[in-house]
């Protein structure tokens, strides 16, 4: 890309929020996209942790760059009630996630994504099974999040923040869908 063009590229905003219990790679998952790094050290996340990352998008028929700002938000079940109006604040876009050794990650994803909708609204989604690498103890099976998907009308990923695979995929698909969802409106 030439620096003509992106002096003259647009620029629009989104703020993504990320849902999922505690432990299933939400700050890992951020932390490839951003800075496509893995660190296998578990530290939890404390509060909110806010990231970002521009992509290039199509909006309005026009190549643009999408300035997305992503929210990781503590997993912790009790934390999840007292942030979640201020959390979800704004957004535009959420990624759930759970992670594919740990079903009841994906049972407790449906409540996280009724409170993201309850808060946030009418917008868009995108599931991810992380972990995808630990192929020896997958737990979920792939048709058990397409269901879930399929419910919420949003795209799935079966992914691997320690690999990489699919990652940039499930939040390049969100950003798409952020995009469509607003071009309508928003500039």
């Amino acid at each position: 890309m030439h620096a003509e063009s992106v002096v003259a590229m647009k620029h629009v905003k989104a703020k993504v929020c990320l849902v999922g219990e505690i432990g299933v790679g939400k700050t890992s998952l951020v932390r490839r996209f951003v800075t496509d790094t893995f660190d296998d050290k578990y530290i939890p996340t404390i509060g909110t942790k806010i990231s970002k990352k521009s992509v290039e998008v199509d909006w309005r028929g026009k190549p643009t760059m999408l300035d997305m700002t992503v929210w990781d938000i503590m997993g912790e079940k009790g934390f999840r009630t007292l942030l979640k109006d201020s959390y979800f604040h704004g957004a535009q876009g959420v990624l759930a996630v759970c992670d594919m050794t740990r079903p009841d990650s994906l049972f407790d994803l449906n409540n996280w994504v009724n409170v993201a909708i309850k808060q946030a609204g009418d917008v868009p989604f995108c599931f991810v099974g992380n972990k995808s690498d630990l192929r020896e103890k997958i737990a979920i099976e792939e048709g058990e999040l397409a269901k879930l998907s399929m419910v919420h009308e949003a795209p799935y990923y079966i992914a691997s923040a320690k690999t990489g695979e699919n990652v940039d995929a499930a939040f390049i698909a969100l950003s798409k869908q952020v995009v469509e969802h607003n071009s309508g409106g928003r500039k």
